[in-house]
């Protein structure tokens, strides 16, 4: 294993028991490349062909004020598979606030708990004030990795490849982006949507597999929303106008207090792909928060919506951690009760029906990315840790029979996002929507190492099929996501064509 150290970024981060600045959260400052992997557990299956890509939380600087988990800068670990062999690379994304702060030697700007007045230079997003991180999620769109920001900054561009840092997406609007895009493969599109304080307070947007802006139009709220993640099928997107959003008389002082508007319902927006606002569906349903949905599809009349309801958005504090409990609640799937739902939008009626599709709270799910806006059966969720936000297993749903299978880590280790990675099929073979793999890395807090781990996707309770050692602790975070080589191959044959006939 031949390691390439860079040199150091610039720190100011002292040694904390802050519960999200040590153990496992405890931010990871080198940044390395390692040209082979070395396989501690089984074998890297000769069919994986692709990169893996998660965004963590890494603050370089120490606070200004409180610390929340989601104030970190970017840091992007990849792991890059092919023939049987894995290599391993990490960057921060430099985003125009990370340079400003190496510059200045300290932090700049407040974080999400802190009042009003915290940070020494304008902010970004559409809570205002707050430093644009992008350290929220990871995805790929025509052949360029985007780290985006939950709270609306720019989309920050890497290589996927080499993890150079490409500058913000010149497509993005004043506005900025949320943190969930969604890409559609077959067209090359990229659909995504952003909120603000100021109307119309939501906008919904497509890029073209070029990288153009090439669709852009308003979605009128009522009012200030904070909408986390959209959907996408061939025909439809899917926005949200959820009952949890900023106290509006507070946000008059400039404080972002959210809570949960009662009587208020979920009103969910089905817009054309590149439609208007006059085009637009709106469908109620229960009052509830959800930040992630898994999968959506249209079957005939009915569009159908998969994600995590929330029984308890706004949870209690958890008393137990004194300071802390009031952040750690709200970032805590005990807490907001978060479960596998599923909503039905009938086009005729304009009805929507909705069932529960588990008992179990699980959130951050991943399906096979094949049947990603078509009928799927299958749903790989992640498990947490009770009272912390720190994932210690995975359960694959059956959404048909209900049956789960459940993997659980050993104390003290703790898993990332983990996407399905199709098995390549043999010729004349015909493949399970569960026959893949789940990749991960892990943070093993009792011998103070990570680990890349490989799961099979159709018997995830065996636990890793194979373990490859990262050559340092790295820290926990939020998105990551997996790219095969075949599609970046795609992609870059598309750009050249498009050099070329611009040439001609």
């Amino acid at each position: 294993m031949q390691i390439t150290r860079h040199p150091p970024v610039k720190t100011s981060l002292e040694p904390s028991n802050h519960p999200y600045l040590s153990g496992p959260w405890t931010p990871c400052h080198e940044e390395v490349d390692v040209d082979e992997l070395e396989v501690i557990e089984g074998a890297i299956p000769a069919d994986i062909d692709g990169i893996y890509l998660r965004n963590t939380e890494n603050p370089a600087h120490q606070p200004l004020g409180r610390h929340h988990p989601f104030d970190g800068d970017a840091m992007v670990h990849q792991v890059n598979i092919s023939r049987g062999k894995a290599s391993y690379r990490n960057r921060f994304v430099r985003t125009q606030c990370f340079e400003a702060e190496q510059i200045a030697g300290q932090a700049l700007w407040g974080g999400l708990m802190d009042p009003p007045g915290t940070s020494l230079r304008p902010g970004f997003g559409a809570h205002g004030g707050l430093k644009d991180t992008a350290s929220t999620d990871i995805l790929v769109h025509a052949g360029t990795a985007l780290a985006t920001l939950y709270q609306c900054g720019e989309a920050w561009q890497m290589d996927p490849v080499t993890l150079e840092n490409l500058g913000k997406a010149p497509w993005g609007p004043i506005d900025g982006v949320s943190a969930h895009p969604k890409v559609d493969e077959s067209t090359g599109e990229l659909m995504f949507f952003n909120y603000s304080v100021h109307a119309p307070y939501m906008h919904y947007g497509v890029v073209d597999r070029a990288g153009k802006l090439v669709h852009y139009t308003p979605v009128p709220l009522d009012g200030p929303r904070l909408p986390h993640d959209m959907a996408i099928t061939a025909n439809w997107s899917i926005l949200n106008d959820m009952p949890l959003f900023w106290d509006a008389k507070l946000l008059e002082r400039g404080i972002h207090a959210a809570r949960l508007h009662e009587g208020l319902p979920t009103r969910f927006a089905l817009i054309p792909r590149h439609g208007t606002a006059d085009e637009i569906r709106w469908f109620e349903a229960a009052p509830t928060y959800v930040l992630h949905w898994t999968n959506a599809w249209q079957n005939g009349d009915e569009v159908v919506l998969e994600g995590y309801y929330q029984d308890e958005p706004m949870p209690e504090p958890l008393e137990e951690q004194g300071e802390h409990g009031r952040m750690m609640a709200y970032v805590d799937e005990h807490s907001f009760k978060s479960r596998l739902h599923r909503w039905r939008f009938n086009l005729t009626t304009g009805e929507c029906k909705e069932e529960r599709l588990s008992d179990r709270i699980v959130e951050f799910g991943m399906i096979n990315p094949a049947y990603a806006m078509r009928k799927s059966r299958y749903i790989w969720s992640t498990t947490t840790r009770p009272g912390w936000f720190l994932f210690n297993g995975y359960v694959r749903q059956d959404t048909e029979t209900g049956e789960e299978q459940i993997f659980t880590l050993p104390d003290g280790i703790y898993a990332s996002e983990s996407p399905m990675i199709p098995r390549k099929a043999a010729a004349g073979d015909t493949l399970a929507e569960d026959d893949g793999y789940l990749i991960t890395f892990l943070i093993d807090e009792n011998s103070g190492t990570s680990e890349l781990a490989i799961l099979d996707a159709s018997d995830v309770a065996k636990g890793p099929i194979c373990r490859l050692a990262l050559p340092h602790k790295i820290s926990s975070g939020v998105h990551s996501t997996w790219v095969e080589h075949s599609q970046l191959a795609s992609d870059r044959a598309f750009k050249l064509r498009q050099l070329q006939e611009a040439a001609a």
